[in-house]
């Protein structure tokens, strides 16, 4: 921390007109710090005013023009030991690098060594983000990038999904439930869906949660609540931040163009009946429908769980059919129901619910 504010003392050289009328400095090393409130950093997901992350998946895009090498500065709360962010150069495959409070190299192994001496004017879009439902927060100080790097703007795709769920869309295990992926996020299908799309994607996909604003597996409240608060369930064993925040969605550049749903597990492992989730579950469209008045809404209903056995388990089955198909309510129009289970396992013998927590 002292070295990074050694090299922001007033020795530094600012240079107001090189990024859209923004300050960076270069020091005397010539590095160029760029503040956490740097209006070319393209945050996405959920951030609080740390700025620090909530929820799998929420990160950071730069787009750096004579990029080789590249720091973060995280502050206090970031959670300790480590939290494991993805990183992604210029749209590769995205690997795993342990970040902690002060300073942080992320490697930069998609740049070439041929393209790092090329001719000035080479351009990077960088990548990262948290992994893990839990222990997921980097809390942001600034980025240190190498002599003669520009910010640039990053220019978002048009098409934006949002996902909504719990463990079965967070990407987590570990153990017999057999979710255990080792990128989190990164290696669950709604990510790589909105990667196969190359479309912006969040993620809000908190594991245990049931839809209904119950106590479930940890969690204190439901999805129905969590959704609209900056912070993920999590919050209630934090410290230094035990509380929530209304989430101002009109952070989210650009808004979702499709919104995904895959929940419901949990409030059948509560106990949770079929009128009751069905209630809950407009009750959420609703509120869904201010937000996103016209886009459309997919309802997945469940894939089912494989047991050892060969019968797979369903939970509510025909209730998610009966919510899209309710024309009588306000958010009706451009509802979809995705019955998985006629996508996978179409033949496989089924029964009732499992309790497993998901």
């Amino acid at each position: 921390m002292s070295d990074i504010m050694e090299r922001l003392r007033p020795h530094a050289h600012a240079h107001p007109g090189d990024n859209h009328g923004w300050v960076t400095w270069e020091t005397p090393a010539r590095e160029v710090i760029v503040p956490n409130d740097h209006p070319l950093i393209y945050y996405h997901g959920r951030w609080d005013a740390s700025p620090g992350t909530w929820w799998a998946g929420s990160g950071l895009k730069l787009h750096v023009q004579d990029l080789s090498s590249l720091t973060l500065q995280l502050g206090p709360h970031t959670t300790s030991p480590l939290a494991s962010v993805g990183v992604s150069v210029d749209y590769g495959s995205f690997f795993t690098v342990n970040v902690s409070e002060g300073v942080n190299h992320i490697p930069l192994s998609g740049i070439s060594d041929s393209r790092r001496s090329a001719k000035k004017g080479s351009r990077s879009v960088v990548r990262i983000n948290v992994e893990g439902w839990q222990n997921n927060r980097i809390n942001l100080e600034s980025i240190v990038l190498n002599q003669g790097a520009r910010l640039l703007p990053y220019i978002p795709q048009k098409l934006a999904f949002q996902f909504i769920g719990d463990s079965l869309s967070a990407g987590v295990g570990p153990g017999s439930q057999g979710q255990y992926l080792p990128q989190g996020v990164d290696q669950a299908w709604p990510f790589l869906t909105g990667e196969y799309f190359k479309a912006e994607h969040r993620v809000n996909a908190q594991p245990g949660a049931a839809l209904a604003d119950i106590v479930s597996y940890g969690n204190q409240h439901g999805v129905s609540y969590q959704f609209f608060r900056t912070e993920d369930t999590g919050y209630f064993y934090t410290t230094d931040h035990n509380y929530t925040t209304l989430w101002n969605f009109a952070r989210d550049r650009p808004a979702p163009t499709h919104i995904v749903i895959h929940i419901g597990a949990n409030d059948a492992s509560q106990n949770v009946t079929a009128d009751a989730f069905v209630e809950f579950y407009q009750k959420f469209l609703v509120r869904l429908r201010t937000l996103y008045p016209t886009e459309p809404v997919f309802v997945f209903t469940p894939w089912g769980w494989p047991n050892a056995d060969g019968w797979i388990s369903y939970y509510y089955q025909g209730q998610y059919e009966r919510i899209v198909q309710d024309r009588h309510v306000p958010y009706a129009q451009r509802l979809l129901a995705i019955v998985l289970q006629e996508l996978t396992h179409a033949q496989a013998p089924r029964r009732g619910s499992q309790h497993i927590p998901r």
